[in-house]
């Protein structure tokens, strides 16, 4: 991973608000759990986000955001539709989910919308 990318997310979570960097920290760590080797980068949409190459969207599934209160995981379409039961309490978009940034931060459920989002990715490329 190349180290000049790492920074960039390493300063995007530092310049959030002291409150928010703990869950920021974690999401991160739970991307990079889930999708292991992928590249991290700050260069599409200015915000962190994570990449295979090969694919389209320049190979972007995943990217995480702070907009007050919340912490943000923004995933492909139609991952939040697939994981609609399991988000039940949290605010959507088509591609948002927002996770109260006072909460603590549901790893388990973010490696699984991470993974879905893959999942989608993937498939989204083999019916071209």
């Amino acid at each position: 991973m190349p180290r000049r990318k790492t920074s960039e997310v390493d300063a995007y979570i530092a310049k959030s608000p002291k409150e928010a960097q703990g869950n920021l920290a974690k999401i991160r760590a739970a991307i990079r759990a889930a999708a292991p080797g992928a590249t991290e980068r700050t260069d599409y949409f200015q915000m962190p986000g994570y990449s295979y190459p090969g694919f389209d969207y320049d190979g972007m599934f995943a990217w995480f955001s702070f907009k007050k209160p919340y912490v943000r995981l923004h995933v492909r379409p139609p991952t939040i539709q697939e994981h609609k039961k399991e988000l039940a309490g949290y605010p959507t978009t088509k591609a948002i989910v927002s996770f109260p940034m006072a909460e603590p931060m549901p790893v388990a459920l973010v490696k699984r919308l991470v993974k879905g989002s893959l999942k989608a990715m993937k498939k989204k490329n083999r019916s071209k």
